[in-house]
């Protein structure tokens, strides 16, 4: 479900960057490649914190059951 909702955001920022360059408002294309960096860096961090938690409930898994 995460991957969809990224690509999907993806998608609308592609065609919204798209449409902003064809009406000859490149500000507004500096603003939602700035959105959608920070949106990914977000997404990345929240990925990161549930890999890790993953991976320490496996070491912790693994250190019980030795």
């Amino acid at each position: 479900m995460d991957v969809i909702r990224v690509a999907g955001i993806g998608l609308i920022l592609a065609l919204l960057h798209l449409f902003f360059e064809q009406t000859g408002k490149k500000e507004f294309t500096f603003f939602l490649f700035v959105f959608g960096y920070l949106y990914m860096t977000i997404e990345m961090l929240r990925f990161l914190r549930f890999f890790f938690e993953e991976i320490t409930a496996f070491f912790e898994w693994l250190t019980i059951s030795v």
